[in-house]
């Protein structure tokens, strides 16, 4: 492995990325000490990545949310803008977005920095939750479970089990909001163990939330092998070495599947590649 190539990739090229990204939806930085929340305009734009609502540094909307809320209003319908934008977006750039743009991937790649065994896991079943966490929670329960006196839904997945909303709009909220303390309950200690647990293992296992259970993964993942932009594996130039597949923390063989619902666009195997066989391209 050419490690420099490596070294080069990862800080000049992607990481930075997904920081300029993070900031450009989240540039109400002040707000983390003050716990204000901007709830202008701009609110009405969703952002393509997990990004909170709640978060007070955030001035976009989380597509998620937007959908659960919509779904779980008197109207009882789709939100037309919501589903739209994600349909968009899926098919421009399919999971681009995860290895790029989300918030949450950014902190997981972060985390998986933490120098401590690595465990290399296909997790064969456990990919499709995500695709139950969707219908389930993002679509169903928001639509169909109604209070009796206001026939208003929940936002099912934000509220129990999101741990973007904990982490970067819960957490700082309650650290600087004292009043807001004053109503923390059982729920908040669940969901906040169940995002520590996340944390906890994303150090050892790559992606681990991106892979089971988050929504946007499993809608851009339907995106992925019909994206405009996708992985392009040249045969002409492939030697079939194997450290693509080797060097995959998701386990895909980029050669056989450069496509695949589960690749996370991280790439590493665009990394490793000393024949400059797996690369970015449009609709190629």
């Amino acid at each position: 492995m050419d490690k420099l190539k490596k070294l080069r990739f990862f800080i000049f090229r992607r990481m930075p990325a997904q920081f300029l990204f993070f900031i450009l939806q989240n540039p109400l930085i002040k707000n983390f000490f003050t716990g204000n929340i901007y709830q202008g305009n701009l609110k009405m734009i969703c952002t393509p990545g997990l990004n909170c609502y709640s978060c007070p540094a955030a001035i976009t909307s989380c597509p998620v949310g937007a959908m659960q809320n919509f779904l779980a209003g008197t109207q009882r319908g789709i939100s037309m803008f919501a589903a739209g934008f994600l349909l968009t977006a899926g098919v421009v750039f399919g999971r681009f977005i995860c290895g790029y743009v989300c918030p949450m991937g950014l902190l997981q790649d972060l985390m998986y920095k933490i120098k401590s065994p690595k465990l290399i896991m296909r997790l064969r079943y456990a990919k499709y939750i995500k695709y139950i966490v969707l219908v389930l929670f993002v679509i169903a329960l928001p639509y169909a479970v109604r209070h009796n006196l206001s026939e208003l839904g929940e936002p099912w997945f934000c509220k129990y089990i999101c741990p973007s909303g904990t982490i970067f709009g819960a957490l700082p909220l309650l650290t600087v909001n004292g009043f807001l303390r004053g109503f923390i309950g059982l729920q908040f200690y669940i969901k906040a163990a169940g995002a520590s647990f996340l944390l906890v293992a994303q150090v050892f296992v790559y992606r681990i939330f991106c892979r089971t259970l988050c929504p946007l993964g499993a809608v851009y993942s339907l995106f992925n092998k019909i994206a405009f932009l996708r992985m392009h594996h040249d045969k002409s130039k492939c030697s079939k070495c194997g450290a693509c597949a080797k060097n995959c923390a998701v386990c895909i063989d980029p050669v056989k599947t450069p496509n695949s619902p589960e690749c996370v666009r991280c790439g590493k195997c665009k990394t490793v590649c000393r024949e400059d066989a797996l690369n970015y391209f449009l609709m190629k």
